[in-house]
Parts: structure tokens; sequence; C-alpha cells
């Protein structure tokens, strides 16, 4: 936190990265970005220091006189954010101090952000649900946060000291549901329990508001503008919506029920990639996610699914998302990702990788006629899965990429 804040404050543009990156991830962004200097730990230094720019120890930084600080406009360049890369090579998006800004403000006013708030703040600090709402919105609210390491007992207790405000993806609200299901705790001083990144299964939403006391506020956001969309802090909360969009947000839906957006914390473009930049926006300057939407009569916004995740399959169109929640309301359904897998007959072929719950035996056929109560012909599975965990990137998105090649 320190070094982030110094070097953005000294007129720098800080590149975050995963620490658990693999030498391939690491030199693709280092390469790209080309920074003037890497801030690592003695841990990670070595991955850098192999792959060529220079290093500044954090155990060993010098102390001394600061210099002179530039001025910073809501132009100045703050952050460059690497996409997860789940559809292709990870691309840099440059935020600057106006769209943390305008980030910040936006939790700030939906979520009743003061400054007697306490986060606990156990997600990671590359990625803008960490970064820009956890550390940005704290900043701005005059609050505070407590950094700790995600394990559902360690939560458990910080919120128990005091905290108000907690933000996680869904398995971190699968493994928090897990612990308080053998430790029941009353956590009804909570103020808010947020959710994002991923899609949360409405099963999940139901247990988090009994074990938690109070529903989680799922929202929406991306890499290229932090947290855009949200549920409401009063009033319900519609497992499978993610909401209203925040303050100062357009929201509509283009070709093929792409979700486009506009506003203030809206990045501008992407790192030395004129052609991914102006491929990223429509003509009225709407910023084009990739997420397919539905918007609903009360005006709230439901994920369907990435269009690059759009299953083919006898000519027919099938988005992931809508067979996932059918097949997550069987008994037998612990976790499920749907995507295509090749086929010579289908093109495509709807395959469900399924997680078991244990609670009763799950069999291919049953699954596949559940499914077929619920849904046309072409959207069912043609096949199912067993596995026993879903592959998922550091924010918890599934990776159907790595699905797909094992099936096919």
């Amino acid at each position: 936190v320190v070094a982030y804040l110094g070097v953005q404050r000294a007129g720098g543009c800080v590149v975050l990265m995963n620490p658990d990156y693999h030498r391939a991830e690491a030199e693709h962004i280092l390469h790209d970005s080309e920074p003037a200097f890497v801030i690592a730990d003695g841990p990670r230094a070595k991955i850098v220091e192999e792959i060529g720019p220079h290093i500044v120890q954090v155990e060993t930084l010098p102390l001394g006189a600061s210099p002179g600080m530039p001025a910073l406009t809501p132009e100045s360049a703050a952050a460059i954010l690497y996409t997860s890369g789940t559809t292709g090579r990870p691309k840099g998006a440059l935020l600057d101090h106006g769209n943390f800004l305008a980030q910040g403000r936006g939790a700030i006013e939906v979520w009743r952000w003061t400054s007697r708030d306490v986060l606990v703040h156990a997600l990671p600090l590359f990625h803008l649900h960490g970064l820009g709402m956890g550390l940005h919105g704290t900043l701005l609210s005059g609050g505070s946060a407590t950094l700790v390491p995600f394990t559902p007992a360690g939560v458990v207790a910080e919120l128990k000291r005091g905290g108000t405000m907690f933000f996680g993806v869904p398995s971190m609200y699968q493994r928090l549901c897990d612990w308080l299901d053998e430790n029941p705790t009353d956590l009804s001083h909570v103020r808010v329990f947020v959710c994002g990144s991923a899609p949360l299964p409405p099963a999940l939403y139901e247990r988090c508001a009994r074990l938690l006391g109070q529903p989680p506020v799922e929202r929406y956001g991306i890499t290229e503008g932090g947290i855009v969309v949200t549920n409401p802090y009063d009033g319900p909360r519609r497992p499978g919506r993610v909401g209203l969009p925040f303050p100062g947000i357009e929201v509509k839906l283009g070709e093929l029920d792409e979700v486009l957006l506009k506003g203030g914390q809206v990045f501008s473009g992407y790192w030395r990639n004129p052609q991914a930049t102006k491929e990223a926006f429509t003509d009225d300057g709407f910023f084009r996610t990739g997420d397919v939407g539905e918007i609903g009569e009360d005006g709230t916004l439901a994920i369907r699914g990435r269009i690059k995740e759009l299953i083919i399959t006898g000519g027919f169109n099938v988005y992931p998302r809508e067979v996932e929640l059918v097949l997550e309301a069987h008994p037998a359904v612990q976790e499920v990702a749907v995507a295509g897998v090749p086929s010579e007959k289908w093109g495509e072929e709807v395959t469900a990788f399924v997680v078991p719950s244990g609670s009763e035996p799950l069999i291919e056929s049953e699954l596949i006629a559940f499914a077929q109560e619920r849904l046309a012909s072409y959207k069912c599975p043609k096949r199912v899965v067993k596995i026993d965990t879903l592959p998922r990137n550091a924010m918890g998105k599934v990776q159907r990429s790595v699905l797909t090649s094992r099936a096919s």
C-alpha cells in the first residue's frame, strides 16, 4: 500500500501484478509495460531479476528526504491493470486518477460508506475490487480497513472485533458459509457484505442470507472501470441480478445484448494498443464489455455470460450462465460450469462440468433430464463431466478454456 500510494503521489503510474504469476505471465506484463523499475520482495525478486528490469528490494529501501511532489490532475495516469486474459492475451487497462476518484465516490454513495466504517479487507490489491473499492474507497471515506489474508476464521474474528463491511468473491463466501455452518456466529452488527467478480449462485445467495444475517449486495465490475453496477443498499436484492448503474454510469445493451458502458470511471484505452482501444468503444463512446446482459422491467441488470463463451450448437446460440442457473438448482450439484466442447455432429457440444454436492448421487441421465424439463432441448447438456474442483483464476472466475481442453 505504501509503495503503491507513494509512486502515485510522486507522479508515477503503477503496474500491478499478481504475486502468484509464473515467469511467463510476469514476463508478458513486464515486457509490455516496460517499467522504469520494479518493487519486489525477496521471493519474487528472483523471477523479476531473471527477466531483466531494475529491481528495488522492499526490505532494503533507503530512507531519505522527500523530493518535491508534482501537481496531479484527474487526467494524470495512475495505474495499469492487466485484464484476466480469460479470453485472450492480457491487455493493460490504463486508469487515471479521475477514474479512481469516480469509483470511490460512487461506492461511498451507493453503499453508505462513512468514516465510522471498518472494512475487513481480504481481497487482493492487484485487482480493482480490492484496489479501487477496498483501498481507494477507504481513503476517500475517511474510514479504516484491516488487511488480512483470507481465511474464514480470520475474517470472522476481524468482523467480531468491529468490522462493519466485508467485500468478497463467491468462492470466499462459499468457504465462509462452510465455516459458519460449523461455527455459528452472530454477525448482525456487520453493515454490508458485497459480492462480485464471478456469478453468485442463487443457492449460495440464500445460504449467505441465512448464515450472515443478510443477503450479500451483488455487484458487477470490469477491469476497465471498476464496479459499475450494484444491487441497492436499501430495498430488495434479487439473486441472479447485479442491480442498477453506479452514479454517473450509463448502461445499455448493444448487438447480441452486449453490455455497453459510459461514465467517468471507465478508462480511456489500453496501454500501447490503439487497435484494441478502437475496437473496445462504439462510435458514440460506449465501452464494449464483451458481457451479455439482460435489463429487466425494473431497470436491473443480469449478466448471462461472455460473448466469447457463447456456445453455437447445431446452429443455435446457448449462453452458459443460463444453463448453469438451472443446473445449480439440482441437489446433487455443488458447483457447475458449462462450456462448448468441439463436436463433429453439433459443432460445439453443450457440456456441464459438475462438482458433486455429495448430498445425493450425481447421475448424468437424471441431471440432463432435469435440464430438459426447464430448458429448450438445444440448451441442455449433451454430456456431464464430474470433476473435483472448477479451475479458477485469482478472482474466482472459471477458466472455461481449461475445461474444454480437458474434455476435447
